[in-house]
């Protein structure tokens, strides 16, 4: 019903998701950054206008960007004329500054609240609303940074180089000689390589702690006393004499002297242990399911925008339904529909800011040119109700599949309205091809060439037959999503036939797959 009433409100459902302000801070203190939150910060944000300090001064960032790139090539002469006019220096200093403090501020707080909502036992939080509220100001936002720091290209005040630093890319501001004494950069760099970090080594430290805790409790209370399995309690590796063990991070066995053979063995029989991304293998009865793939501007759902999605229906063990259509087209001329029924593609939209700042590393990937999305022909897929209800009443009658579906998931639980409290009571069930790759097809597994496995939806797409070698990923929904399925359904036929997999002793009977709330097997 929620997302019913937000097709009846348009916009005004941002400022109506604060009023979920006080579920929230009863259950969520502290941010992803174990800071406190200030809700009422939070309260005070005008989500439904946006939150961009440009905006809220009523500055029109298109109209200076334009001024700014026709302007002749800039001198100091001519770049002070044309600041007069347009935007100082100072001004955009300012403006830029402000902007990403707050961002800084509310993404730490979009970033805690799927733990919060997941871990809500008592129900204390009943929506996910204001979380997708957050974000899609958020979004906003991060285009208005985008834009300041073009305007700021314009100007002749900085160029921006992309720097990988850690887990994440970030763009970095560099001086313009003769600009360096004009504006102080230091001040308005990004700093999401140092949260997101930061991040990463506090929760490693804390893993460590616990192990380290875990494996000394049982060494000192149980003494080697092993479990009913024969394996020992909390053994996190066998522990050599300066303590350290043989896997994680105590430490790895054996010395640097040990062979290369040795070495990859290692390796191989880590790359196999069970891990969290079992949760989503498939059961030996699945049948019908929906595959789903989306195309997105970016990979950080709380900062860019879904621009396509394409999704299609396969049966995994009875036969095509008689009824459906049949002879469908996809845009690569060999790919045969096969088993597939109910394709569907959907193309969304981008602001305006975002469609005049461009997006070359998404339309060399997938063909996509984002500066042509601001028009009325392709609607924003978080201002579009509809579409997510269509979505979300798809998702829930079956299984749905994707390549790596953490990253799906993590898009519809921002996106779509009514998907995180569907699939906190159990009615959504996920399952994933990648650990399929990863645990069951053995052309994965780790080599020189990589090191980790080779678990792309290409890769595994072509070992199991459903792309060529000769081709590659089209990088488009639907496109992607029928070969995914494919690969999976053939994938499954030969698991079967060699009793492995879902027909292995420790297989899993039903649909399988993720899924929260009350479990029983389907």
């Amino acid at each position: 019903m929620q997302s019913m009433n937000e097709a009846k409100t348009g916009r005004s459902w941002l400022t109506e998701a604060k009023q979920d302000i006080n579920q929230w801070l009863a259950s969520m203190p502290k941010n992803a950054d174990n800071q406190l939150i200030d809700w009422q910060w939070v309260a005070s944000l005008d989500l439904e206008h946006g939150i961009g300090a440009a905006q809220s001064q009523n500055i029109d960032l298109i109209a200076v960007l334009n001024a700014a790139d026709t302007a002749l090539l800039p001198t100091p002469e001519t770049t002070d004329s044309m600041q007069d006019s347009v935007l100082s220096v100072q001004q955009l200093h300012n403006l830029l500054k402000k902007d990403l403090a707050v961002r800084d501020r509310l993404e730490s707080i979009i970033a805690q609240c799927n733990t919060a909502f997941m871990t809500d036992f008592d129900r204390l939080i009943a929506s996910y609303r204001l979380p997708r509220a957050l974000a899609y100001a958020n979004r906003r936002l991060c285009d208005e940074i985008a834009m300041l720091r073009r305007i700021g290209v314009a100007m002749g005040l900085w160029t921006i180089a992309e720097e990988r630093r850690g887990r994440v890319t970030v763009p970095v501001l560099q001086p313009v000689a003769g600009a360096d004494n004009r504006v102080n950069l230091d001040n308005i760099q990004d700093r999401t390589a140092q949260i997101v970090n930061g991040r990463a080594e506090r929760r490693a430290a804390e893993r460590e702690q616990k192990r380290a805790s875990d494996y000394a409790m049982s060494r000192a209370n149980l003494s080697g006393v092993t479990s009913p399995g024969s394996s020992r309690v909390f053994d996190y590796g066998a522990l050599d004499s300066t303590g350290k063990g043989s896997s994680g991070s105590f430490g790895s066995f054996g010395s640097s002297a040990d062979s290369a053979e040795d070495a990859q063995a290692r390796r191989l029989a880590d790359y196999k242990k069970s891990d969290w991304r079992d949760a989503y293998l498939p059961g030996r009865d699945l049948d019908t399911v929906m595959g789903i793939d989306i195309e997105t501007t970016g990979t950080d759902p709380a900062r860019v925008y879904i621009i396509d999605a394409g999704f299609e229906f396969m049966n995994m063990i009875s036969p095509r339904p008689a009824g459906e259509p049949s002879g469908y087209c996809y845009e690569q001329g060999y790919y045969e529909a096969g088993d597939a029924y109910g394709q569907a593609r959907l193309s969304f939209g981008v602001p305006a800011q975002n469609a005049l700042l461009g997006n070359p590393l998404i339309l060399d990937l997938t063909g996509i040119d984002v500066r042509d999305r601001a028009g009325m022909d392709f609607r924003l897929f978080d201002e579009w109700p509809e579409a997510q209800v269509g979505l979300l009443q798809r998702l829930e009658q079956q299984p749905y599949v994707a390549h790596n579906a953490r990253f799906e998931h993590s898009f519809f639980m921002l996106n779509v309205a009514g998907y995180a409290e569907s699939y906190r009571a159990g009615n959504i069930t996920i399952i994933d091809t990648l650990p399929m790759s990863r645990r069951w097809d053995e052309g994965s597994i780790p080599d020189d060439e990589h090191p980790y496995g080779n678990n792309t939806l290409d890769a595994y797409a072509k070992r199991q037959g459903a792309l060529d070698a000769s081709q590659n990923e089209r990088h488009l929904g639907l496109e992607d999503t029928h070969i995914m399925l494919v690969a999976m359904k053939h994938h499954l036929g030969v698991l079967h036939a060699e009793g492995r997999g879902p027909w292995s002793a420790a297989g899993r009977p039903g649909n399988g797959g993720k899924r929260c709330g009350k479990r029983w097997w389907a």
